[in-house]
């Protein structure tokens, strides 16, 4: 009586290798996608501290100091400010515009509105983000002593 041997036919093989091919591909796919949704949510955090920072700093000034042009209309911040020369990666280009409010109300001449606006680039995808707040005269900076 003859054994039959039990193998796989080239046929098999072709096809589970295509399968096992496609499994890896679509692994490194979701690893790569992953990563560069982290790097994005850590870019938006990161522009996010920086305008909150720079509209906290600002409602302590004094009134006289957001009036008359004390502020830089323009900044840069690096994306890592603790990390050694040259490391800090990407750079975040911002603008600062400190105009009236246009507010139809009495105390209109009381306030500013300020304008902040990041521009930085994620690889070749150029990214922005806005922060709009409004700031008073008789703001925190009266309580601060």
């Amino acid at each position: 009586m003859r054994q039959k041997l039990a193998a796989f036919s080239l046929i098999e093989a072709t096809i589970g290798m295509g399968i096992v091919g496609t499994t890896i591909a679509t692994l490194f796919s979701g690893f790569t996608s992953g990563f560069f949704t982290m790097q994005m949510a850590r870019e938006n955090l990161r522009a996010t501290q920086i305008m909150l920072e720079r509209v906290e700093t600002i409602r302590l000034y004094s009134w006289d100091q957001v009036t008359t042009g004390y502020i830089t209309p323009t900044f840069t911040a690096p994306y890592d400010p603790e990390a050694t020369q040259g490391q800090q990666g990407l750079v975040y280009n911002g603008t600062i515009t400190v105009t009236d409010t246009g507010l139809p109300s009495s105390y209109a001449s009381d306030m500013k509105k300020v304008v902040v606006r990041l521009n930085w680039k994620t690889g070749r995808l150029a990214r922005s983000r806005e922060f709009t707040s409004y700031i008073s005269r008789f703001g925190m900076q009266d309580y601060v002593y």
